[in-house]
């Protein structure tokens, strides 16, 4: 039979990031182009002696659950937000979903018609751009620097377009890995007031930073999330999304989005289309771990953070080699990701399939963009390949940069 798909769908099918994600399936591939944490900080052994609990005490674990999330998973998300995020929430202003994509995805189905305006980060996540493009939204960029999106380019992309949404990152955007200033979110989100645009805030990547590993509340003083800045959702100007896949384990597929009942409700019940609910399992999994004597949060935490430190430096080293002179970047105070961008004359998606054939992949930055744009750049995460992995990984594109420079 011959199928007849929808246009966005064979857009799907043919992006390269499709292509990307089938290698490093394939045994000693090493990849920089996903968004992974690294296997080996993963809490394994309090993972199984939650799973045991679970699975021993309640057969109720196996059975369907409450659309909206496990009600005492919220209840320590809502606790920990207070102590530690500066968030108020109410447990009903908390939708646990299949990840942050998920709830970006929910979001966006309830919110946006086809042919909506919706502003993003120039350049942002390749998932929000997918979401945004398979609902048919008309995405609009905004260009930004070291502070944040800049606020004049937003006014006039505001005023020219009329949107009704607005994606962001503020705490370690995706890719560049900047952290929004203090300034630059209150002003963002008092334009946005003045213009009624719903901002969906994504802090999937806040958690990881290493600036102040001594002062945990280092992070939330100097930089609240918007959603705090909004009243903790009182405003109704913010929708909060974020995810434990950073920072637990991405197989558990558990993420949040939180903000004003109303539009919670609504998302519920797209939910409830799409999934019925998140896997009961994994969410009643997760809290038994969180509660767990075996198991701390914040020491958690401060591991990946010092880890994930180690290896940006590594990366940072390794860049400095001959092969990679001439670039330019960035280092993050926080994140996955490492933007770079690369000498003229060196395109990204070419360098990509020379690399890809020696065992390594990368993304290109073209897949960060809404329209044209980052041929000259790629996005590194270093968090996910051992610190081994990661020195051989980068020699390989080393040679596939000679390899490519030799040729033009």
């Amino acid at each position: 039979m011959r199928y007849s798909f929808t246009s966005r769908a064979e857009w799907m099918m043919s992006s390269s990031l499709k292509y990307i994600k089938s290698y490093p399936r394939q045994e000693s591939f090493i990849s920089f182009a996903e968004e992974l944490p690294a296997e080996d900080l993963f809490p394994l052994t309090p993972l199984k002696s939650a799973a045991a609990a679970v699975l021993s005490s309640n057969p109720l674990a196996l059975q369907y659950g409450d659309p909206e999330g496990y009600t005492p998973l919220r209840e320590w998300l809502r606790a920990e937000w207070r102590l530690h995020k500066d968030v108020e929430v109410k447990v009903s202003e908390i939708l646990l979903t299949t990840g942050s994509q998920q709830a970006m995805d929910l979001l966006a189905r309830v919110y946006v018609d086809p042919g909506d305006t919706v502003l993003v980060e120039n350049p942002t996540s390749p998932g929000c751009l997918q979401i945004l493009r398979m609902q048919g939204a008309d995405i609009i960029p905004v260009e930004g620097n070291e502070d944040g999106i800049r606020v004049e380019h937003l006014l006039q992309q505001i005023e020219a377009h009329h949107p009704k949404l607005l994606f962001v990152a503020p705490n370690f955007t995706n890719p560049t890995g900047v952290l929004w200033s203090i300034e630059r979110r209150n002003e963002v989100l008092e334009l946005c007031r003045r213009h009624n645009i719903l901002i969906v805030e994504d802090d999937s990547y806040g958690d990881l930073h290493f600036m102040s590993a001594k002062d945990p509340s280092f992070m939330v003083e100097s930089y609240p999330s918007l959603f705090a800045l909004d009243g903790h959702g009182v405003g109704g100007q913010v929708l909060y999304v974020g995810s434990f896949s950073k920072t637990v384990a991405p197989g558990l597929r558990t993420g949040w989005a939180a903000g004003n009942r109303q539009l919670i409700e609504v998302m519920a019940a797209a939910k409830q289309l799409a999934d019925w609910q998140s896997s009961n399992l994994n969410q009643r999994l997760l809290h038994q771990l969180l509660e767990s004597t075996l198991f701390d949060w914040n020491k958690h935490i401060v591991l990946l953070n010092r880890e994930y430190s180690i290896r940006l430096k590594l990366m940072n080293e390794l860049l400095k080699r001959p092969a990679w002179k001439g670039i330019h970047y960035t280092l993050p105070a926080g994140g996955m990701f490492l933007w770079v961008q690369l000498p003229a004359g060196l395109h990204s998606e070419s360098l990509l399939k020379c690399s890809i054939g020696k065992g390594v992949s990368f993304l290109p930055g073209t897949l960060c963009y809404a329209g044209e744009g980052g041929m000259d750049r790629i996005r590194l995460n270093f968090t996910h390949p051992g610190r081994d992995e990661l020195w051989l990984g980068m020699n390989l594109i080393s040679e596939a940069i000679h390899e490519f420079t030799a040729r033009s």
